[in-house]
C-alpha cells in the first residue's frame, strides 16, 4: 500500500462536475488499496465561489463542508486538507499534513500549480497531472521563452495523450510528457433507464479563462468552437439541451437555433445532482475548447467518460482522440455539425447498441482501476 496524496481544487469550486472530476482519482486510488489524501490551497484571495450566493470570496465554508460530505461517503472525512486566503489550515492540521506530505511515497499535482511542491519536498516522488493539453504546454513554453524557471517534478503526464508527439502541433515547455486518461470509477455511474424524451445534453464552461496567445496565435474556448455546432439542433430531430456557465453566452441565438439551454450551475450544485443530469440524458454532445482542438492534442473529457459509464453514447468533437478511444459505436469523434447529426440519429435510430457499447468503452478503456493502475505501474509504485 502506497501513500498517496493528490493536490488539486474542489474547495474552491464545489459543483457536482467538478467534485467528479477530482473524486474519480481519489476513489480510484483508494479502490486500488492505497492510502489517498486530499490537499488544496486558496493560493489567492476571493478564491472561494459560493453557488448559493453566487459570489466570490475567502469564505471557504460552504467549500469545506461540501468537500467533508462528499468525502464522508467514502470514509476519508479525515483525509482533506484546505488552506484559506490566511494560511488558516481546514480539515487535517498543518503539522498533520505536512508530516503526511514529507513521508507520501506520491504527491499528484492536479491543478495546485506547484503551490505544494514545497512541502511535499520529502515525498518519494512529485508527479504533474495536466488536465488542459496544449493550453499549458503553450504556457509553459511562454514563460521559459521569458527566461523563467518551471516549478520540477519527477515525471509529468497529460490527458492529451497526443502531446509530445509529431501527432499534434503543441510545444512540449521542455518537458517530456506520459499520456493518461481521465479516469472514471463506472459504479458510482449505474446504468438507468432513459427518460422518456430525454435529450442530448452536456454541462459547459462558454469561456473559462483569458485566450492564449503563442507564436502569433490566439487559443480560446469552446466559445469559438461551438459556431461550428450552433446550427446542429436544426438538422436532428432529438433534442439538444446545452447547461452552460461563463460569460457573454449568447442565450438568444442559442435558442434561435433550437438549443435548449439551462444554467449549468443549477444542474450540477453537487455530486449527485450532476450524475442525475448524466442520468436524465439520452447522450452527451459536446465542444471541446479551441486550444485541444486547434493542436490536436488528443483530449478526451472526464465529463464524457461519466456519460458513457452511465450507458449514455457520446458524441464529442474530435480532438484527435479518436486515435486512442474506439469510435463509431457508442462513442462518435465529430468535426462538423452535420457529423454530429448523422452521429446522433445513428445512436437514436440503434440505442440499445450504442448504450451498452458506452458502458463497455468506459469499462474496458477508461475504468479507474485500470488507468490508475497502469499510471502507479508506470511509475514503478
Amino acid at each position: 500500500m502506497a501513500r498517496i496524496v493528490l493536490g488539486s481544487y474542489m474547495v474552491r469550486y464545489p459543483l457536482g462536475g467538478m467534485m467528479s472530476w477530482v473524486l474519480q482519482y481519489i476513489v480510484g486510488f483508494q479502490r486500488l488499496g492505497h492510502e489517498i489524501w486530499f490537499v488544496e490551497k486558496a493560493g489567492y484571495a476571493d478564491s472561494c465561489f459560493d453557488p448559493v450566493k453566487h459570489v466570490m470570496s475567502d469564505d471557504c465554508a460552504y467549500g469545506t463542508s461540501t468537500l467533508n460530505s462528499l468525502l464522508r461517503e467514502f470514509d476519508l472525512q479525515d483525509r482533506w486538507c484546505f488552506v484559506d486566503a490566511s494560511d488558516r489550515y481546514h480539515g487535517t492540521s498543518r503539522e498533520r499534513i505536512e508530516a503526511v506530505l514529507s513521508s507520501a511515497d506520491l504527491f499528484v499535482d492536479m491543478g495546485t500549480h506547484g503551490a505544494w511542491l514545497e512541502q511535499a519536498a520529502g515525498a518519494g516522488m512529485r508527479v504533474l497531472i495536466d488536465g488542459e493539453p496544449g493550453m499549458t504546454q503553450m504556457k509553459m513554453q511562454n514563460r521559459l521563452d521569458a527566461g523563467e524557471t518551471l516549478p520540477r517534478y519527477d515525471a509529468y503526464y497529460t490527458t492529451g495523450r497526443n502531446i509530445g508527439t509529431e501527432a499534434s502541433n503543441a510545444p512540449a515547455g521542455g518537458r517530456a510528457w506520459r499520456p493518461i486518461f481521465h479516469p472514471v470509477v463506472t459504479d458510482l455511474f449505474p446504468v438507468t433507464a432513459v427518460p422518456e424524451n430525454a435529450p442530448f445534453t452536456t454541462v459547459m464552461n462558454w469561456q473559462s479563462y483569458e485566450p492564449i496567445s503563442w507564436r502569433g496565435r490566439s487559443y480560446g474556448h469552446k466559445d469559438i468552437e461551438f459556431e461550428t455546432f450552433m446550427s446542429l439542433p436544426l438538422l436532428t430531430p432529438e433534442s439538444m439541451e446545452v447547461a452552460i456557465s461563463g460569460k457573454d453566452v449568447p442565450l438568444e441565438n442559442l435558442e434561435a437555433r433550437g438549443w435548449r439551454v439551462r444554467e449549468a450551475h443549477n444542474v450540477t450544485m453537487s455530486f449527485d445532482a450532476f450524475r442525475g443530469y448524466v442520468a436524465s440524458s439520452k447522450g452527451e454532445f459536446s465542444v471541446c475548447k479551441n486550444g485541444y482542438v486547434a493542436t490536436n492534442s488528443g483530449w478526451f473529457s472526464d465529463r464524457s467518460a461519466a456519460y458513457l459509464a452511465s450507458g449514455r453514447p457520446v458524441v464529442q468533437q474530435e480532438t484527435g482522440f479518436s486515435a486512442h478511444l474506439p469510435c463509431g459505436s457508442g462513442l462518435f469523434a465529430v468535426k462538423t455539425a452535420e457529423e454530429a447529426a448523422a452521429a446522433i440519429n445513428e445512436i437514436a435510430a440503434n440505442y440499445g447498441t450504442h448504450a451498452r457499447r458506452a458502458r463497455e468503452i468506459a469499462a474496458d478503456h477508461l475504468e479507474a482501476e485500470i488507468v490508475l493502475g497502469g499510471f502507479l505501474r508506470d511509475l514503478g509504485i
